[in-house]
């Protein structure tokens, strides 16, 4: 029972980051998803939120301990800069699992990473949020 709901749970929020980055490659210039197909697409932006999703999970708890001083000094602004750094790293590890989403250089990133913790977080208030 608590492993169907860590399922359903693991499978919501890959659907949230896919809808996030959806948002994300339609708002700003810079990111970009080149899959041929319909079925393409939406399989691209599954994997892409999956792989964010990883990404998030493995990465930003070890940055955010390492570098809590700077969370701290800068109010939290610093986390704008490491959420699009980890944006931007899922884009390289997309580039080399060969899924077509690209994200021209840090401000896209910036930007993008904005837009998709707003879609997130507002999406979250609808199918419930894990604890990140």
């Amino acid at each position: 029972a608590a492993w169907e709901y860590q399922g359903v749970s693991i499978i919501l929020r890959v659907i949230v980051n896919a809808i996030a980055l959806w948002a994300a490659v339609l708002l700003v210039d810079g990111i970009e998803v080149s899959a041929d197909t319909t079925v393409s697409t939406i399989a691209t932006y599954l994997g892409i939120g999956a792989l964010f999703g990883i990404v998030n999970a493995v990465i930003k708890p070890i940055v955010k301990t390492v570098g809590c001083i700077f969370y701290y000094v800068t109010l939290g602004l610093v986390a704008l800069v490491v959420n699009a750094l980890l944006l931007w790293l899922t884009a390289w590890l997309a580039g080399v699992l060969g899924i077509p989403f690209e994200i021209d250089g840090f401000w896209a990133a910036f930007w993008g990473a904005i837009i998709v913790a707003i879609v997130s977080w507002l999406l979250s208030l609808f199918v419930g949020k894990d604890d990140d």
